[in-house]
């Protein structure tokens, strides 16, 4: 699988988790250099509270346009350290 926004493929894995439809990618496996840290934060009855990333990509910036969930509940246990994207980011 392969993220990519503005021409640029923001992460590459063979080991994405699909769950609810979005590919969850390890984070060993985006380019850290698009992403930055953002303040949003959402919660999930399930997973638990979500943490965003900003993409930054030839000075364009996609706000929000990654999640992950830092200390998730036990049921989703298993995307711990894993990003999804959204906002027109294209996973294919």
């Amino acid at each position: 699988m392969k993220a990519t926004w503005n021409n640029q493929v923001l992460a590459e894995s063979n080991d994405t988790i699909v769950i609810e439809n979005n590919h969850y990618f390890p984070a060993s496996s985006i380019k850290k250099d698009f992403f930055q840290a953002s303040s949003k934060h959402t919660a999930c009855p399930w997973k638990g509270e979500a943490s965003y990333y900003t993409l930054e990509v030839d000075g364009q910036k996609n706000e929000d346009a990654a999640w992950y969930y830092p200390n998730p509940k036990d049921a989703a246990q298993e995307i711990k350290g894993y990003i999804a994207f959204w906002k027109g980011v294209k996973v294919e």
